[in-house]
């Protein structure tokens, strides 16, 4: 299906591409932690709601 020139690209790519966001993610760490405190709260609760979901329709099948 693909080449082993193209597997070649998408390893490089992929691997490029997880160090430039990881540099810029350092980059702007401090920034991240002065805008965006509480956040986990909101993960949290969204990590919840999707479980509640589940289990009433687990419940209810």
């Amino acid at each position: 299906m693909f080449t082993t020139g193209q597997w070649i690209f998408g390893i490089l790519f992929f691997i490029a591409f997880v160090i430039a966001v990881a540099y810029q993610y350092r980059k702007d760490l401090k920034i991240h932690k002065a805008y965006y405190k509480g956040t986990v709260w909101i993960l949290i609760a969204f990590i919840g709601f999707i479980g509640m979901i589940a289990a009433v329709k687990f419940l209810l099948m």
